[in-house]
C-alpha cells in the first residue's frame, strides 16, 4: 500500500527536489521519498538502512516524515569550531539531513561569518534554519544576548535567519521553584512569544529532566503543568527533549513523600500535539543506577522507542506529519560526525504496517 503525499510548503519542496526524491508532484509516496533520501547518504548510512531490511524495519511506511529530519548543532558544536559550519553542512546533507536548529550563530567557528552568509551556506546545501536555542535572562549583564535583556536583538537575528521558530533551552526557574514563581516565568514567555508571533514565528521552551519536578511550596504540583497551563498557547510551544522527559519519568515519578506520580512523556504530546512543533531526539541505555535512569548514546543505540514515538505523534494530528520537527541529538558523543551519520540512518530506518 502506498500513502501518497504531496508538500504544500516551498521551502519542504525545494529541499525534496534537491534530493533528488522523485520530484514534488503529487502523486510522490513518502516511502519513496525517504528510501532514496536513504539512498542518497554515504556508504555507512546506506547500510545501516540496509541492516534495517534485513531485520524486517525495513518494510512498511517510514515513520519519519519527509522532509522533517534536522539536528541541534550543539551536537556538532567540535566540528564546527574546527572545520567551520560549511564543512559541517556538507556532511549532514550527505547524511540526508533536511534542517538545523542553532545553539548560537558562530559556536566557535573557525573564522568570521555573518548570518547572511549563515543563511545562504545553509540553503546551499539543501537545510532548512528551523530553530535556535537562546539564553532566558542574566542577571549579571544588561547587555547579555538573551530574551530578557535583548529581545529586539535577538527577533531581528531570527528573522534575519528566516527562523519559523525561536526558543531557549534554559528552564522556567528565574523567579524560583514556587507556583508562583513559575506563573512569572510564564508571563515573560507569553510576552516573548506575542512579540516572536508578531514576527511570524513561535515562540518554544525546550525542557530537561527538572522541568517535570514538583513545586517547592506545593509539592503535589509538577511544575510541567504550571508552564503548560499558564502560557497561553497561542504565544508559547514546548520542545519536548524526549531523553530528557524520560529521565524526568524516572527521576520524578515519585512526589518527595514517596507518592506515586507516575507519567507518560507521550500523554503530554498527545493531548496538546499542536503545542509541540519541535523535538529533541536522543537515545539512552535504560540504567536504574545512573541518577537518570539512563545513560546517554547515539540514537538508535538506546531503549527508547522512537518507532511508537514517532508514529504516535504523527498519527494523533490531522497533517501532523508535516506539522513536527525532529531534531537529532547528543549532549556529548564520542564522534559527532558518526552520531549523526547513524542518528539519521537509523530514524530513515524504522518502518511501520499501514495499518498501524
Amino acid at each position: 500500500m502506498t500513502r501518497k503525499h504531496t508538500p504544500d510548503d516551498p521551502e519542504l519542496a525545494h529541499r525534496l527536489s534537491r534530493r533528488g526524491m522523485l520530484g514534488v508532484a503529487a502523486g510522490a509516496t513518502a516511502a519513496a521519498l525517504v528510501g532514496t533520501a536513504a539512498a542518497a547518504g554515504p556508504a555507512s548510512a546506506a547500510s545501516g538502512s540496509a541492516e534495517a531490511e534485513a531485520s524486517g524495519k525495513g518494510r512498511g511506511r517510514p515513520v519519519l516524515p519527509p522532509g522533517r529530519l534536522g539536528v541541534q548543532l550543539y551536537s556538532l558544536r567540535d566540528k564546527v569550531s574546527t572545520a567551520g559550519f560549511a564543512a559541517v553542512f556538507a556532511e549532514l546533507e550527505r547524511y540526508g539531513y533536511d534542517e538545523v536548529e542553532f545553539a548560537g550563530y558562530t559556536q566557535g567557528s573557525a573564522g568570521p561569518i555573518t548570518l547572511a552568509q549563515l543563511k545562504r551556506l545553509a540553503r546551499d546545501h539543501g537545510l532548512h534554519p528551523i530553530g535556535s536555542h537562546v539564553g532566558y535572562y542574566d542577571n549579571g549583564n544588561p547587555n547579555a544576548y538573551t530574551f530578557a535583556q535583548n529581545l529586539t536583538k535577538v527577533l531581528d537575528d531570527a528573522e534575519a535567519l528566516g527562523l519559523k521558530h525561536i526558543g531557549t533551552a534554559a528552564g522556567p526557574f528565574r523567579y524560583g521553584a514556587t507556583v508562583d514563581a513559575w506563573k512569572r516565568a510564564a508571563e515573560d514567555f507569553n510576552t516573548y512569544g506575542e512579540a516572536a508571533r508578531a514576527r511570524g514565528m513561535k515562540f518554544y521552551q525546550h525542557n530537561h529532566a527538572e522541568e517535570f519536578s514538583f513545586a517547592t511550596d506545593k509539592p503535589g504540583v509538577r511544575l510541567y503543568d504550571v508552564l503548560l497551563a499558564e502560557t497561553d498557547p497561542d504565544y508559547v510551544f514546548l520542545e519536548m527533549d524526549i531523553y530528557w522527559a524520560y529521565a524526568a519519568q524516572f527521576r520524578f515519578g515519585k512526589q518527595v513523600d514517596g507518592t506515586p506520580r507516575p507519567f507518560d512523556p507521550l500523554d503530554y504530546v498527545l493531548k496538546r500535539p499542536h503545542r509541540y512543533p519541535l523535538f529533541h531526539v536522543k537515545d539512552g541505555i535504560r540504567d536504574d543506577s545512573a541518577r537518570d535512569g539512563y545513560r546517554m548514546v547515539d540514537v538508535g543505540d538506546g531503549d527508547i522507542d522512537y518507532k511508537r514515538f514517532l508514529s504516535k505523534v504523527t498519527a494523533r494530528t490531522h497533517g501532523g506529519r508535516r506539522y513536527h520537527h525532529w531534531q537529532a541529538e547528543h549532549d556529548n558523543p564520542a564522534e559527532s560526525y558518526a552520531f549523526a551519520r547513524k542518528s539519521s540512518a537509523h530514524l530513515h530506518s524504522l518502518r511501520e504496517r499501514c495499518g498501524d
